[in-house]
């Protein structure tokens, strides 16, 4: 489930977990194609095997060679019973509608919530369910949705092909993916819209009910097309429970962006080529992925496949219970240091969010200033100005491409480092250029990003970037002026706790905002506990942290400088300890108590 239109083809190799599998698990794993390829045989000689996987799956990689292994076998592919692309585009219409005047490209759709057998056409699936009663072979059904619920009560044995986020989005950009029904290729942003209001949705679901189904034997890892990894039911959970009883780091995504900057790419040695990065997504959760790494074998899971299967561990009951099982606080870099500023934007609330898009959440955010050299944030709208003002001079440029006096209009501060600015959903907001941001806000996913105005640039691939004022404007928050910024947005950090050597204290909560951040400075170690909900830890300032259980000093992750881990519900108590010369300060975000 991504919206990412250009994340960068590279691999972060630090960002992995160590995890110490049982030597039964170890030898029951299977890498590399031939050998899965082997391994899918041995359980295809009876009965009805369903291969489903995520949208975006190459199942021909694994179903070409399998047909030439078994060709005693019945192979079945669920595509064949998609209703057609004529049928689902008029079904999908009311999601995927275009209004111009709204969105002059297209971009947002309403969250479709239904399943994968409303996409199936009713009479070619009880041809394939006969197929499947008669057939005196063994049987093979296969393709995304090929787990639907009509076909797995016949099933004996079910295996899942799993694929990471970004790499969706890769293969999507290279042609290499339809959504479901289509008999031709779409264009790469329209492919995008439909997979994430429609197809994502649907897999995701499917997904955890067949990663939770009885029938369930094995996962496969797909993410890299030339080394396929059978993991079997047993040894998939030993590994999720191996990093949810730690302190784990997520593998980012790296995003060049028109306004992007130097500054991470440096520190953390991106590939010379990249332009930029503007956008580092350390924890989006529902598009970076968690990668488990023994002494000879690495696999990588999409996060949310993970905190979907171990939610109550991650989370906690009350948060699962609370925000529909997802991860609900996303966690990203936005980096302009020998850039340009952000664009004048404003993001939804959520009953706006609700009603348009069919969104569950609200579209917080937060800036933490963690480098600036003379940089200003801006937020909310100046006292002297009437809105309507800068509403008809936004709406101009974007008919007339005349440039927009923002300064005039929009309230700017001065950043400084370890400063946190507050963005409830309706604030007008920018950062400023020769900044780094960390970024933290409440679960979204699509490009919720209302652009008021963007300094008539275009972006990276030479298309004028998207302005859309008619929607900013049905939800700026116009109270949001200098004073209730400078009083309500911009907080003064309060003492939480302290010690010999360490003060906790409390740098941003707000009523409107469900989580509350948090920033310990030390010397050299401090105990915490997670009181049955999950923290994010990031190291802002200084060299390195270990993050280790008080329980089980092995079960730990060390981090440096902008790198951020999380600490699940269920580690309990923890300590954080300074690894480096001088003090440090360590970010933490947890979600408000009631």
């Amino acid at each position: 489930m991504s919206f990412m239109f250009n994340p960068y083809p590279y691999d972060d190799p630090k960002a992995s977990n160590p995890i110490d599998l049982s030597e039964k698990s170890i030898q029951s794993i299977t890498c590399g194609n031939a050998n899965v390829i082997k391994e899918l045989c041995n359980q295809a000689t009876k009965g009805v095997l369903i291969i489903d996987g995520y949208i975006g799956i190459d199942f021909d990689a694994t179903i070409t060679p399998l047909k030439q292994e078994l060709g005693h076998a019945a192979f079945l592919d669920i595509a064949s019973c998609y209703k057609t692309q004529a049928q689902l585009d008029q079904m999908l219409d009311p999601y995927l509608a275009v209004d111009s005047s709204m969105d002059p490209v297209s971009l947002f759709g309403r969250i479709y919530h239904g399943e994968i057998d409303d996409l199936l056409d009713k009479t070619k699936l009880a041809d394939l369910l006969e197929q499947i009663t008669q057939s005196d072979k063994p049987v093979i059904v296969y393709g995304c949705g090929s787990g639907c619920q009509s076909v797995r009560q016949l099933a004996d044995r079910i295996v899942y092909l799993d694929i990471a986020p970004k790499n969706i989005v890769l293969r999507a950009k290279a042609g290499k993916i339809k959504c479901i029904g289509d008999e031709t290729n779409r264009p790469f942003k329209q492919l995008l819209r439909h997979l994430y209001y429609v197809e994502y949705e649907v897999s995701m679901r499917l997904r955890q009910e067949l990663l939770n189904d009885k029938k369930l034997i094995a996962y496969i890892d797909s993410n890299d097309p030339e080394e396929h990894k059978f993991i079997p039911k047993l040894a998939f959970e030993e590994i999720f429970e191996h990093l949810v009883n730690r302190p784990f780091r997520c593998k980012p995504c790296y995003i060049e962006g028109v306004w992007g900057g130097d500054y991470i790419k440096n520190l953390r040695n991106l590939p010379e080529k990249m332009r930029n990065c503007a956008w580092v997504f350390d924890l989006i959760p529902n598009e970076v992925s968690l990668v488990a790494k023994t002494s000879n074998m690495t696999f990588e899971f999409p996060y949310v496949t993970f905190y979907r299967k171990m939610g109550i561990k991650l989370m906690g009951k009350d948060t699962v219970e609370k925000y529909g099982g997802v991860f609900p606080i996303r966690f990203n870099y936005d980096d302009g240091v020998n850039g340009g500023n952000m664009s004048i934007q404003v993001h939804p609330t959520r009953k706006y969010n609700n009603e348009n898009f069919n969104e569950p959440f609200q579209q917080d955010e937060s800036y933490y200033i963690v480098h600036t050299t003379g940089s200003r944030t801006y937020m909310g709208i100046r006292d002297k100005y009437e809105p309507k003002e800068f509403y008809d001079a936004v709406q101009k440029s974007e008919k007339d491409g005349s440039e927009v006096d923002y300064e005039k209009y929009v309230n700017s501060i001065v950043s400084r480092q370890g400063r946190q600015f507050l963005l409830p959903g309706g604030t007008l907001h920018s950062s400023g250029v020769n900044q780094v941001v960390l970024e933290i806000g409440c679960w979204t996913v699509g490009s919720y990003t209302f652009k008021m105005y963007d300094y008539l640039r275009t972006d990276l691939d030479g298309t004028r970037r998207p302005i859309h004022s008619k929607h900013g404007i049905n939800v700026i928050d116009t109270s949001r002026n200098e004073e209730y910024v400078k009083t309500k947005l911009v907080p003064e950090r309060k003492i939480l706790d302290k010690g010999d050597d360490w003060t906790e204290f409390i740098v941003g909560e707000h009523e409107k905002m469900f989580f509350q951040l948090r920033c310990i400075e030390l010397y050299t170690q401090v105990q915490s506990k997670t009181n049955g909900k999950f923290h994010v830890l990031n190291l802002v300032e200084g060299q390195k942290a270990r993050i280790e259980s008080l329980d089980d000093s092995s079960a730990a992750y060390e981090i440096e400088y902008l790198e951020m881990v999380v600490v699940p519900a269920c580690l309990g108590r923890y300590r954080i300890i300074n690894m480096g010369a001088g003090p440090i300060t360590i970010h933490k975000t947890l979600l408000k108590s009631e």
